[in-house]
């Protein structure tokens, strides 16, 4: 499948690795249709997260084990409904304002991947995680 970005230009990817989010990002529910966008010279711990029917609209999402802190969510019992049986890939959404040293994470609301089929959510935690986690180690204190 062919697709536009703002940032990347013209991707292709099979649709089989095209993710379709049973539970959309909140206050993006109009766009269910997402590719994960790595990139071999940041590592592992950093992807983008392009919509594939909007070419403005991408996501920056990090690892949360790299994160200081411990971060070990309990899911809900629901993730299985809305995504099915397997092993997920937990990200957290990342906002980067101009000032870089005020980036911050969402951690109450971690986006989950199931690989195995292609499904995302967007979830709410019940544990108390802050939605504005500090990324700069001056602002940040463990959870």
């Amino acid at each position: 499948m062919k697709f536009n970005t703002r940032d990347f230009g013209t991707l292709e990817l099979p649709e089989e690795e095209i993710l379709i989010f049973k539970q959309p990002l909140f206050g993006f529910e109009q766009y269910r249709r997402f590719a994960l966008i790595h990139n071999a010279d940041i590592g592992d711990g950093m992807v983008w997260l392009q919509s594939v029917d909007e070419p403005s609209l991408c996501f920056v999402l990090l690892d949360p084990d790299g994160l200081p802190g411990s971060f070990s969510p309990k899911l809900p019992d629901r993730v299985t409904e809305l995504l099915g049986e397997g092993e997920y890939f937990c990200w957290v959404l990342c906002t980067i304002p101009e000032n870089v040293r005020k980036a911050t994470v969402n951690l109450k609301s971690p986006v989950l991947v199931n690989p195995q089929n292609a499904s995302a959510a967007q979830i709410m935690l019940e544990q108390d995680y802050p939605v504005r986690f500090p990324l700069s180690r001056e602002e940040a204190t463990p959870c």
